[in-house]
């Protein structure tokens, strides 16, 4: 289930005649453009959130909503949806207003310092600072490239599990050797109410960037004949009355064997793609926004990169990680919002001002 926002929330983006005048606008919904909310809301700053999914949530509720998340402080285990969800009822207080299906085509200095910011729905921006929170930018799986295969894409042929459900008695043949493929081939295999009729994992060699353990439960589970490994490169498909009913392996051997399929799961990777972003001026290093550690602003004063998209001496690319930065770089963007204003760190535990920003109560200590 994708996370729900306010229905007045967007219409309000809707309705918008002419440029929107804000003090930030954070490109990228997924968690840590959230978090950004929650820390610019603290400084009291309103932050407009461009995201070109129709969701928020970004690549956890993209890629892997049902997948277990362990290393969220002081939650012991999450799903990205379930973090999304949470994180999306924390920056509540805040009114952020969003902007979904849409990318951002357009970014331009102004003379009054502010950036103009175009969409491609034709939403537009004149706003103080910008946080990109992007990710990996925009990711699009890499493809399995065969002749017509792709007609199949969306019935039979999928490069994401959304619904785990939707696979649920079929006979799957998942293709990959990363992390994803050995997890959903493990999760499909297992007792349970998404457990497939059966499931054929094919690799084109015998090794595996994943991770050991559970490339060990596999061959366990092979060796039980609860599934199938298939070392070799799926090179064709066969069809009958329309529908995708095999896969063309063609093995080590050169020998090239038909292996029958109901669904066609296929993990290659994400291909990460800065798009309309690299062509906004900013100081790039392999795909990756060029950042300080101060403030997390980027080669042009006013715009910060938070998350996977950015890169520094020591990055690590961990939700946590974006969670720090999200909260140093509403601190930089200060100067440029408020450049009058001196802001001093509060804490939300005692500051009777954060509790009236936050819409809760002063406890009272004895």
């Amino acid at each position: 289930m994708e996370p729900q926002l306010n229905q007045e929330v967007i219409d309000t983006a809707l309705a918008h005649d002419g440029p929107i005048e804000a003090d930030a606008v954070i490109v990228g919904a997924g968690p840590v453009g959230l978090f950004q909310v929650f820390e610019l809301g603290l400084l009291e700053i309103k932050a407009h959130v461009i995201d070109s999914l129709a969701y928020p949530g970004g690549q956890p509720v993209e890629l892997y909503p049902d997948k277990p998340i362990y290393d969220i402080p002081a939650v012991p285990v999450c799903t990205g949806q379930e973090l999304t969800d949470s994180l999306l009822k924390q920056i509540e207080p805040f009114g952020a207003t969003f902007h979904l299906g849409q990318e951002v085509t357009a970014v331009e200095k102004q003379d009054d310092g502010r950036f103009f910011v175009a969409t491609s729905k034709g939403t537009t921006f004149l706003t103080k600072t910008i946080f990109i929170a992007a990710g990996v930018g925009a990711f699009q799986p890499r493809m399995l490239k065969i002749d017509g295969l792709a007609q199949f894409d969306g019935t039979q042929l999928f490069y994401r599990v959304k619904n785990p459900a939707d696979f649920a008695g079929k006979n799957l043949v998942i293709i990959g050797g990363g992390d994803s493929a050995l997890d959903w081939t493990l999760n499909f295999v297992a007792e349970g109410p998404n457990k497939a009729e059966s499931v054929i994992l094919i690799h084109r060699r015998d090794g595996f960037k994943a991770a050991p353990a559970n490339v060990a439960k596999m061959r366990e589970l092979c060796e039980q004949y609860e599934m199938q490994f298939i070392v070799g490169q799926v090179t064709g498909y066969e069809e009958k009355d329309g529908k995708l009913t095999g896969a063309k392996v063609t093995g080590s051997d050169g020998v090239t064997r038909v292996v029958p399929l109901d669904v066609m799961l296929v993990f290659f990777g994400l291909s990460p793609k800065l798009g309309p972003i690299a062509e906004w001026g900013l100081q790039i290093e392999r795909k990756q926004l060029v950042v300080d550690t101060e403030k997390f602003s980027t080669s042009i004063p006013g715009i910060f990169a938070v998350g996977d998209i950015n890169t520094y001496p020591g990055k690590k690319k961990l939700i946590l990680s974006g969670f720090h930065e999200c909260a140093l770089a509403a601190f930089g963007a200060v100067p440029f919002i408020f450049p009058e204003k001196k802001v001093f760190l509060q804490y939300t535990t005692t500051s009777p001002k954060l509790h009236k920003v936050l819409g809760v109560e002063s406890p009272v200590f004895d």
